[in-house]
């Protein structure tokens, strides 16, 4: 008894510690989204927003209407798709349980009362009882430590799916803009050839032009249809991936987009640090540091707990009547505890222990990747836009000089319609080419700022690898 009265005051400042800490876990205004509007801020500039009240809804609904008035960019189909992507706002509603779950984590355990009354052969017996789990507040504060960093993490992990959302929309953005730029270009070849088709099949009637040259303007006119049909189904598919991305659904669905890609930047940027930004600024990575954080945090209460597993206290008041109705009361403490004769908690400690590692080497691992996409998307950022530059200021602008020479020869009947038809066919192919180059240019620079900032997806397994490991429960 002696030894439990010693062990009253310890419980008391366990108590008394554990009410303080339940009074700092309150939650944010904002369920945590305020963290993740500065990160993704620094990177895209728009708004993210949680819908959770009628007026939340009706706000972004206008919002979205007045971007949706006029020609799409790709900064306003990204804050479109920050507004309206259901994914996204079940994500940001996930960071919301995650905070319930940490401040349940915060909160020390509730003590548990039972009163039991017995009474038979003249004979009453009464026992109250309050029992606290003492284990559950010696650990108190490891384990909501470990919850904070949790949080964190489902913090970071909502900011990752908003970059990602962000990179994905640019992406079929810069698509669906030029497969649209296609279809135009090859609209009008179509009609050219129709009409060039038509004129050799007059020319075959009279004589003037044999089967063979016939046969070819025919088969030009045939495959530039089926082009052209290719490319609307591919473009119908690309405006497709970004209303889902956007969430658009109903009378949203006749926004309008540009007609072009935009213009080639006067210069490119410089990245003589791009590894460096990107072990800095990428979210994945500092996912997996707060992971390898948690996981110290987890062995540091292992190693606090691996001798005691469960350890109760209970404060009895119990009350006896006797038959000749003296009453005898009972007031004391009951301690129960485990013995660890053939588990001393080693394994639990090498468990929380080879955790770590595999942790900590993943977290390596992740480094060296970020630091590799960093440097393969700036080369292929450089290069992209080397190739689109090279269309724009050598290979177009000859094309034209040949078109012009061309058409002048043609007026001086130095050369033939067909010779003409041959030469435009190839300012075609340039022309598509062109396309094509600065549809990879701004690919390339959004895969860029997503291999600086966040928004690749190679490498989300290995995150979610390394976030999938659990502090150890304790029994």
């Amino acid at each position: 008894m002696q030894g439990i009265i010693k062990l009253a005051p310890r419980v008391a400042a366990l108590v008394v510690a554990a009410s303080g800490l339940a009074g700092c876990a309150s939650f944010s205004p904002d369920g945590g989204l305020g963290v993740v509007a500065d990160i993704t801020g620094r990177t895209t500039g728009k708004e993210v927003a949680s819908v959770r009240t009628d007026d939340d809804a009706a706000r972004l609904r206008d919002a979205t209407r007045r971007l949706l008035s006029r020609p799409l960019s790709a900064d306003a189909a990204v804050q479109v798709a920050l507004f309206n992507n259901k994914g996204l706002q079940a994500a940001y509603h996930q960071l919301a349980l995650s905070e319930a779950d940490t401040i349940e984590a915060s909160l020390p355990p509730n003590p548990t009362f039972s009163l039991m009354r017995i009474s038979g052969d003249g004979a009453l017996e009464a026992e109250r009882q309050v029992a606290g789990d003492i284990l559950a507040l010696a650990t108190l504060p490891l384990r909501s430590e470990i919850a904070r960093e949790r949080f964190r993490q489902a913090q970071l992990k909502a900011a990752l799916t908003t970059l990602r959302l962000a990179a994905d929309v640019r992406r079929a953005h810069v698509r669906v803009v030029a497969a649209n730029e296609l279809v135009a270009l090859l609209g009008e070849a179509q009609s050219a050839a129709e009409a060039t088709a038509k004129l050799a099949q007059k020319l075959g009637e009279t004589g003037a032009l044999n089967r063979l040259d016939q046969a070819r303007e025919q088969v030009f006119y045939a495959e530039t249809t089926a082009e052209l049909a290719t490319a609307r189904r591919m473009a119908a598919s690309a405006r497709e991936r970004l209303i889902r991305l956007m969430g658009l659904w109903g009378d949203d669905l006749g926004f309008r987009l540009p007609d072009r890609l935009p213009a080639l930047p006067r210069r490119p940027l410089s990245q003589p640090f791009v590894e460096r930004d990107a072990v800095a600024h990428r979210i994945d990575l500092q996912i997996a540091r707060l992971e390898l954080t948690a996981l110290a945090t987890s062995l540091q209460l292992t190693e606090a707990t691996r001798f005691v597993t469960l350890l109760d206290l209970a404060g009895l008041d119990r009350k006896t009547v006797e038959p000749d109705g003296r009453v005898i009361r009972e007031r004391g403490y009951d301690v129960q505890f485990q013995i660890p004769v053939f588990d001393g908690g080693e394994v639990r400690a090498r468990q929380a222990a080879e955790t770590y590692n595999i942790a900590f080497n993943r977290l390596t691992e992740r480094a060296v990747t970020v630091r590799s996409e960093a440097r393969d998307a700036y080369r292929s950022y450089r290069a992209a836009y080397d190739i689109a530059g090279h269309y724009a200021r050598e290979v177009l602008p000859l094309r034209q000089i040949i078109s012009e020479e061309m058409q002048l020869r043609y007026s001086s009947m130095q050369v033939d319609i067909f010779a003409l038809l041959v030469e435009a066919r190839q300012r075609l192919a340039s022309r598509r080419a062109a396309i094509d180059a600065v549809r990879d240019f701004f690919l390339a620079d959004a895969e860029l700022s997503a291999a600086i900032n966040g928004g690749v997806v190679s490498g989300e397994d290995n995150a979610q690898q390394t976030a999938s490991a659990l502090v150890p429960a304790n029994d």
